[in-house]
Formats: structure tokens, C-alpha cells, sequence
């Protein structure tokens, strides 16, 4: 038999058929023996392992854990022979298979082999180093994801997990070693036990895996020298180089760190031209740098979609990666670094917006340092008309010009950065069309989509710029883009009050999002979900108020950790304080309640609620304008709603003549996540306030 543990925890007969295991807890059991090692583990550290509040009956369960997995693994055994897989033994049990036989044990054993240098005296033995290189190659294709993945919430699984994961790395970083110590050429596959690499493919599969590699784990200093090594290797000095100065540039900025000796070295050496790696230089195009596969960028977009820590360090490591690009003074580089983390944004606030600041600012001096729009000025032999395989100058500018446009929210621009990012857009789209080019469509339409809060009333417009953004997507695969423009128009209806709609939208996000791994998406929709019952619960036989708050705290403990403050901030409270005006009920008082960017707007109601008359009436004449953003709706109508309490006609004209073009949406429902009810209710008050003035 064999038993996966690098994954969710299985077993399989000799035939390769599954062996059904049982429930949760039976699979923990065989985990738990499984990360023993053939060691005996005592029934009180089984107990202890499984349950944090052990039960009274806890020993009694555990006996029946075993016994129903001692009848899956021998189901052929007469009753009366001991069991020879779970044995017991002393005061517990332990697991009786051959280390081949389960994946984590026989992977360890490969890494330990592996380890083991050749007894040469004449040289670097290449069969050897390709056989070890290729034993490991065999062992990580085990890995189907994390492991013990299955086994959650439990000490000693994490433990495991964390130990296998460091020795996994360590295999990956040292089969490439060999693979670049051999003195051959090489690839990314199985290169067999005869020493044969097969077709070397100029080792780009290894750069490919290298270039993820360092991404994901970007402070493992070893294998940025690696991807080096990889790259110098392939024939490609100057992306081996670029990939040493980000290496540097990482360690600098975010550790305070230099390189190690080792990298240093390197360097000069690469620089000196005396590494021995010289591979095969063909298809290399000039000094324009070309960018490989899943590059530092890439890695970085892919992070982003996971949200929490991930979407945190992605942003962080991709600006990082823009100031070492720039740093080569290689133009081309800089744009091509800017423009690949094309993440799809949906909400029109920055999450960080000194951040966003630097990205546009680096975008915009390479669109003037390439010239007009980047269409035309001087540039690098071979990198600037696309036919190397890069991106020609068109398409560079157009993806410097969506960056401007996306990274630009509107929520803390000023009035001049926002024409400049509205053109951005505009000029973005525009060249995206006459190249024909999808992917770069539906990315300038996305920053189309976020320069399109110009007034309240366009819920309309931005539905159709989802529409096409979904067509797009849809026809020419591009999933994450296919969730944003399922999750625009899931705002769209929203706004127009169209809760049938916004629901379709939101069950096809889920569904996408559930192949796409992107675990940010249910997140959103779970507010949406909320904001539907806020909306019924004026409904007769509707939900109750109560019940809504609740859903709304349900939404906002699940996006605690998505790491998006720019979205966060000041959701909960404007949602509750949507869901008491649905009611007629006072703003909620609260002093712990986080009104983030929408204080100056919810502070008046709030003095109202406390009878500080004369305070909310200073608060209502120090109200800004609204930032033009998904929010705008709901703070004019929170200024109207204030003004009409105060008896401001002037300020409540100034709010029924921005909701005019508004009438038919509702206030807040923009975002998709709440609402302060019906527009032409606020606007209502406000006209009529107005006019008695």
C-alpha cells in the first residue's frame, strides 16, 4: 500500500485504487503516525495531539479510530492476527510500512542521498550530479500542496508543515545546484538515471522555476545567486545581472541587509566574464533586457490574488522590484516591470496610496523618458519594435498608461492628477484598441472603469464597462479579469437597485473564483449578501434589522485580514449607520466605531444622535466634497439627510443639485457591499428643504 501526506492525507492499495479512510479525525490519527516515523506514539500524546479539551471519553474514541483504520489498511486480515500496519506497541501505536512506501518519508530519504557529495578526486562526476538532480526532480513532484493539508487547526501539523516546507525548498534550490554544478547542459524535467539531460531547451525551464522560486521566498539569498547562475547560463548576462541588483535592492531596502559574500562574488565574476557557465548564446537580441517567464512581477500579481500577508508583501516586493529596475537605467526593463502586474482593482480607494504614488510617479517618468506617450524617442537596438518577443513601444506605453490609470484612486487625488489619470485612461484604451490586444484591453478598461466615478448617476456606464471587460475575458480566457468584470457589474446592479441581477453576478464570481484560487472574491460577495438583507429588511416578512447587523458583522470579520485597508476602513460603521437610516432610527453612537475616510460625512448625524445640535450644524458647514468615488452617492446623501435635520436649505440645494443624475440608484449600493436606500429619497428631502428656503 502506499499514503500520501505532501497534500491532503490519503492511501492507496497496490493496485492504485483509494483506501477510504474514514472522517477528519481517522485521517489525523494515520497523519500523526505518519509524522512519527515508525516511532511509537503514546495513546496520552495521541489524545493530547487530537483534541485541545480532550473529552471524557477521549481514549475510548481513539481506540475506535484505530480499530476502523486497521480494517481500511487490512481489509483481508483474519480476525484473529495482529494487525501489522498500526501496531500496537507499549502505552500506543505506531505505523509499520516501508519509507518508500510513504511519500513524505521517501522524499526525505531522496534529499538525504542527494546531500551526500560524490567521492570524486578528478572532478565534478556528471552522471552523478544529473542522477541526484534528477532523484530530487522525481520526489518534488510529489508535493500537491502543503502538507498534511488537510489536518488543520492541530499544533503538531504545523510543526510538520513547517519542517517539510523548509526541506522542500532546500530540494528545490539544490537540484537546480546540481543541475548548474554538472558542467552539462540541462532542463526542468526528470533527467533520468542515465545522466541523460535530454533537450536542454537553453535551461529556460530552470529559469522559469528559479524565477518563481526566489518570488515566492525573496529572502532565501541562495537562490537569487541561483536564478543568476540560471540565467548567465542560458546565454542572458544582463537579466543575471538585473536579477542580482533586485536581489541587492531587496536586501537593502526592506532588511537593512548587504549581500553575502557569495552573491557579491558572483557578481564580479559575471561581470568579469569568468563563471563557468558559458551556455549556448542563441536568440539573444542586444542589450535590450528580455524578461523571462514568471519573473519577480509576475509572482507578485499572483500573490496579490490570495489578499492577507500575500496582497501585503506582493505590493511591497513589486514597487521594490520598479526601484531596482530603474536603477539599471534600462528603460525598456523599467516599463516592462511596471506594466506586468496588471492585478485587477476593483474599489476606487488606494489601499496604499504613498505607495500608489511612487508607481505612478516611476510610470510617469518612463513614459516621458520614452518619448511622447512612449511612441515615439530613441531607444535600445532590438527591444523597441516588439519582433524579439518583447513588448514594442506601443504596447509599453499603453501598460504605463493603464498603470497611471489604476493606481491612480480617486479618493486622494487632487483635481490635477485626476485629469492627468483620466487621460491616462482615455489614451490607454485607445492604443489597447489598435493593437488588438485583449489582455492589455481589458487592463486599460479597467482603469477606464476606475476614472469613471466623474458624478454620481453612472452605474449604467460602468455596467457596460464591465460587460465587455466579461466578454473579453471570456473569450479569450483570461479568468481573474472574467471575476472583475463579474464583481463590476455585481455594483452595477446593486446601484440600480437590481438585487436578482447583482446576486447572478455574484454565484459566477464564486464559481470562477473557485477555479482561479482566489479567495478574496467570497469575501466581497459575502458583503454583497449582507447588503441584500439590509435592503429586505424594510420589506414586510423581511428580515429583521438585527439580523442584517449581523450579516454586515459577518462580512467585516471576514475582511479583517484580506489586506485591503483602502476598502476596509469605515465600511462597518457606514454600513450600520445605512442600515439604521433604512429604518428612520438615529446614527449609531458608538465611540469605538472606525468611520475611517467617511467621518466628516457621518459626524453631524452622529452629533444629531447625541443632541449636540449646534456641533453638528459646525460639522455640516466644514463637510468637503465628496471624493469621486464609489462612496460619493452615500456622502451626498448623508450631507442632504444632515442638512435637512439642520435646516440648511443652501447646503441641501448644493446636495440635490449632485444627486440629480443620481435619482434612480441607490445611495451606497454603488459599492455592491451596502446601502443607505433609494437616492430619490434623499434628493426628495433635500429639493424640498431647498425650496422652503
Amino acid at each position: 500500500m502506499r499514503i500520501d501526506v505532501l497534500g491532503a492525507v490519503r492511501a492507496f492499495r497496490d493496485d492504485g485504487s483509494p483506501i477510504d479512510l474514514g472522517g477528519p479525525r481517522h485521517r489525523e490519527v494515520l497523519a500523526r503516525l505518519v509524522a512519527a516515523e515508525g516511532r511509537m506514539v503514546t495513546t496520552d500524546t495521541l489524545v493530547d495531539d487530537l483534541w485541545t479539551d480532550p473529552p471524557a471519553r477521549a481514549v475510548g474514541a481513539l481506540r475506535t479510530f484505530v480499530a476502523a483504520l486497521r480494517r481500511a489498511l487490512e481489509p483481508d486480515r483474519p480476525p484473529r492476527d495482529a494487525p501489522r500496519v498500526i501496531v500496537t506497541e507499549g502505552p500506543g501505536y505506531a505505523l509499520r510500512l516501508p519509507r518508500e512506501d510513504v511519500d513524505a518519508h521517501r522524499f526525505q530519504d531522496t534529499l538525504a542521498r542527494a546531500r551526500r557529495r560524490p567521492n570524486t578526486v578528478t572532478g565534478p562526476d556528471t552522471v552523478t550530479y544529473l542522477a541526484r538532480a534528477a532523484g530530487l526532480s522525481a520526489a518534488l513532484k510529489d508535493w500537491r500542496g502543503p502538507a498534511y493539508a488537510d489536518v488543520t487547526g492541530a499544533a503538531w501539523a504545523q510543526r510538520e508543515r513547517t519542517r517539510l516546507e523548509e526541506l522542500r525548498l532546500e530540494a528545490v534550490e539544490l537540484r537546480a545546484r546540481l543541475l548548474l554544478d554538472s558542467g552539462d547542459s540541462y532542463d526542468s524535467g526528470d533527467s533520468g538515471d542515465s545522466g541523460d539531460s535530454g533537450d536542454s531547451g537553453e535551461g529556460a525551464g530552470l529559469v522559469a522555476e528559479l524565477g518563481a522560486h526566489v518570488a515566492e521566498h525573496p529572502w532565501r539569498e541562495p537562490a537569487w545567486g541561483l536564478l543568476a547562475r540560471a540565467l548567465y547560463r542560458a546565454g542572458r548576462q544582463a537579466d543575471a545581472l538585473a536579477t542580482l541588483r533586485r536581489a541587492r535592492a531587496m536586501l537593502v531596502d526592506q532588511l537593512g541587509l548587504d549581500p553575502g559574500a557569495e552573491l557579491r562574488r558572483l557578481e564580479t565574476d559575471i561581470l568579469n566574464g569568468a563563471v563557468n557557465l558559458e551556455g549556448a548564446r542563441t536568440g539573444w537580441r542586444g542589450p535590450g533586457v528580455r524578461l523571462g517567464p514568471r519573473t519577480t512581477v509576475d509572482l507578485a500579481r499572483t500573490l496579490a490574488l490570495a489578499g492577507g500577508d500575500a496582497l501585503v508583501h506582493s505590493r511591497r516586493d513589486r514597487l521594490a522590484a520598479i526601484q531596482a529596475a530603474e536603477r539599471t537605467g534600462d528603460l525598456f526593463l523599467t516599463a516592462r516591470i511596471i506594466g506586468a502586474y496588471d492585478v485587477p482593482a476593483i474599489w476606487s480607494r488606494a489601499d496604499d496610496p504613498e505607495q500608489s504614488r511612487a508607481v505612478v510617479a516611476a510610470a510617469e517618468r518612463t513614459l516621458t523618458a520614452l518619448g511622447t506617450g512612449g511612441t515615439g524617442g530613441t531607444g535600445s537596438p532590438g527591444s523597441t519594435d516588439g519582433t524579439d518577443g518583447t513588448d514594442g513601444p506601443a504596447d509599453l506605453a499603453a501598460r504605463l498608461l493603464a498603470t497611471v490609470a489604476v493606481e491612480s484612486r480617486s479618493a486622494d487625488l487632487s483635481a490635477a492628477e485626476l485629469g492627468r489619470a483620466r487621460q491616462a485612461a482615455q489614451r490607454a484604451e485607445a492604443l489597447a484598441r489598435g493593437l488588438a490586444d485583449p489582455a492589455l484591453l481589458v487592463f486599460a478598461l479597467n482603469g477606464v472603469f476606475l476614472q469613471s466615478f466623474t458624478r454620481p448617476g453612472l452605474a449604467a456606464v460602468r455596467d457596460g464597462i464591465g460587460a465587455e471587460i466579461l466578454d473579453l475575458a471570456a473569450r479569450h480566457e483570461l479568468p481573474n479579469f472574467a471575476v472583475l468584470g463579474r464583481l463590476v457589474r455585481l455594483q452595477s446592479a446593486s446601484a440600480l437597485g437590481d438585487l436578482d441581477a447583482a446576486a447572478s453576478h455574484a454565484e459566477a464570481a464564486e464559481r470562477l473564483a473557485a477555479t482561479t484560487e482566489a479567495p478574496l472574491v467570497p469575501v466581497l460577495t459575502g458583503w454583497f449578501r449582507a447588503r441584500a438583507t439590509a435592503a429586505r429588511s424594510t420589506e414586510p416578512g423581511g428580515p429583521t434589522a438585527a439580523t442584517a447587523a449581523a450579516h454586515y458583522r459577518a462580512a467585516e470579520n471576514a475582511l479583517q485580514q484580506a489586506g485591503m485597508p483602502g476598502l476596509h476602513r469605515g465600511l462597518f460603521a457606514l454600513a450600520l449607520l445605512g442600515l439604521r437610516l433604512l429604518h428612520d432610527r438615529p446614527a449609531p453612537t458608538d465611540p469605538h466605531l472606525d468611520w475611517g475616510p467617511y467621518r466628516a460625512w457621518a459626524r453631524p448625524l452622529v452629533l444629531l444622535a447625541q443632541d449636540r445640535v449646534e456641533e453638528a450644524r459646525t460639522a455640516l458647514a466644514a463637510v468637503p466634497e465628496p471624493a469621486r468615488d464609489h462612496m460619493q452617492e452615500a456622502m451626498w446623501c448623508l450631507t442632504a439627510r444632515a442638512a435637512v435635520r439642520l435646516g440648511e436649505p443652501g447646503i441641501a440645494a448644493r446636495a440635490g443639485a449632485a444627486l440629480r443624475g443620481a435619482r434612480a440608484e441607490h445611495a451606497g449600493a454603488a459599492s455592491g457591499m451596502l446601502t443607505l436606500g433609494p437616492v430619490a429619497r434623499y434628493l426628495a428631502e433635500a429639493e424640498a428643504c431647498a425650496g422652503a428656503g
